[in-house]
């Protein structure tokens, strides 16, 4: 049975309610541009209007099953931007030979270009140590002069490279400025399945991209559906799994991580020159139920104030815990 344009936008907005309610207010989705009828899309982009007073939704117009495993993907990718998508994606990976997958990578340059959109592609989602579609993305992203409008998903393959590669990749990626973006929890599900052991961690070099000075943030790539069964908005949970995943529990690295989710994030949006707490930009904030960064990230602590245009958008209560120990502590 097909789905309806309904039965997206309502689990659509059960998927804006729960980031909600964990403070989120800025998320960057991708509509499957490879169904004929656009529907997907067309159901994203009426969700976008209607929570934008309390959201601001970006759309990636990305063709899940490959721009070139059918004749019309080229049309139908410019039809989605024509209509109102914020950035063209591509999945290389997915394309039926290299070729097609690096026309694919440039494709999305070029209509990034020709419609003024970002560019976000899910790039070497796979376990393939050959898999090395980052490199002909960051170099499209030099010679088009993108450059930081242009984000790379999940590089899971990058995992897998050998270390003399990956220096020599690293002096490319470092040209290009792109962004990069780890799904700790959606990578660690999906990637290493064919290993036996030792198994794959399957996340990309996180702590690596970052101590080159490269813009890396954390995000959640689904919520309850074929690629992730688990997942409630919450990215707290996010950097808790992605700082284990990756080896990044040291000081240093715990009370930086909340970059990885708002600062960093900001930068991967493109809009870092209106983010953040200081005079002129709106008053749109978070309040964690915490201290310190440190004991934010440790106790996971809830967001108990989402604040919009200095309004209160979202309230939570911290919870209460009663200990009928006497004597004890």
């Amino acid at each position: 049975m097909n789905e309806t344009k309904e039965d997206i936008k309502k689990r659509a907005l059960k998927a804006v309610e729960m980031q909600m309610k964990h403070g989120i207010q800025h998320v960057r989705t991708h509509a499957d541009v490879s169904d004929p009828s656009l529907t997907g899309l067309k159901a994203l982009l009426e969700v976008k209007e209607e929570v934008s007073p309390w959201m601001d939704i970006q759309i990636v117009a990305l063709p899940q099953e490959g721009l070139y495993t059918k004749a019309e993907g080229e049309e139908l990718l410019e039809q989605a931007l024509q209509m109102g998508a914020d950035a063209v994606g591509a999945i290389p990976h997915y394309e039926p030979t290299r070729e097609d997958g690096v026309k694919s990578v440039k494709k999305a340059i070029e209509l990034a270009l020709k419609y003024d959109k970002l560019v976000d592609v899910h790039c070497d989602e796979i376990d393939d140590a050959q898999s090395r579609y980052i490199e002909v993305l960051a170099a499209e992203a030099i010679k088009s002069g993108l450059e930081n409008k242009v984000t790379a998903s999940h590089t899971t393959a990058m995992a897998t490279y050998e270390d003399a590669y990956t220096y020599k990749l690293f002096q490319t990626l470092k040209k290009a400025n792109i962004n990069f973006v780890a799904l700790p929890k959606a990578n660690l599900h999906l990637q290493g399945r064919f290993d036996g052991y030792p198994k794959r961690r399957g996340i990309t070099r996180v702590k690596e991209l970052l101590e080159e000075g490269l813009n890396v943030s954390f995000g959640l790539d689904s919520i309850v559906d074929p690629w992730y069964p688990l997942g409630d908005g919450d990215l707290m949970s996010v950097v808790d799994t992605g700082l284990h995943a990756c080896h990044m529990t040291s000081y240093d690295d715990i009370v930086s991580a909340l970059e990885l989710i708002t600062i960093n994030g900001a930068k991967t949006l493109n809009i870092e020159n209106e983010y953040g707490v200081k005079e002129g930009n709106k008053a749109n904030l978070i309040v964690i139920d915490s201290d310190s960064e440190y004991e934010a990230v440790r106790c996971q602590s809830p967001v108990i104030y989402s604040i919009r245009n200095g309004e209160i958008l979202v309230e939570t209560k911290p919870a209460e815990t009663t200990m009928n120990i006497p004597n004890l502590f």
